[in-house]
């Protein structure tokens, strides 16, 4: 498992721990029951308080991404269709909510951003299945 943390970032370092974890857990990198490093391993390798790291394993518990237990250390937890399904809902809906918020702060028409997302949704669709990875348009 390879993780990188950035001070400057205006996301806490709990928080990048986190979301990385989480990727790579969504993302099968991880897969269920893999043992993650012992929390202080962890902070040593990322030169952080051990402190910010049990705060991310804290909240990848009670989101049921790992699970922990005082002297086993900490797993992927095995995870449902439904429970991916809704994780990846979640996350789509923050991302939708960030494209609303930049649309309307530069005045972009609802119109034009359902445009961009159906073109978006049109490419990954033939990408997936023709292999074609450019498109040779652009928004």
């Amino acid at each position: 498992m390879t993780l990188f943390v950035s001070p400057s970032s205006d996301t806490p370092i709990y928080e990048q721990i986190e979301n990385q974890i989480k990727t790579q857990i969504l993302s099968g990198l991880l897969p269920p029951l893999s043992p993650l490093p012992s929390m202080r391993t962890l902070a040593k390798d990322l030169r952080v308080s051990v402190i910010t790291v049990q705060k991310a394993y804290e909240n990848l518990t009670r989101d049921g991404f790992i699970t922990t237990g005082v002297g086993r250390g900490s797993f992927v937890a095995t995870v449902t269709k439904e429970f991916l399904r809704d994780e990846n809902l979640r996350r789509a809906r923050e991302a939708a909510e960030t494209l609303v918020k930049i649309a309307r702060e530069g005045g972009v028409e609802k119109e034009k951003v359902l445009e961009i997302i159906e073109k978006c949704f049109m490419e990954d669709k033939d990408n997936e299945y023709s292999g074609d990875q450019e498109s040779g348009e652009g928004l």
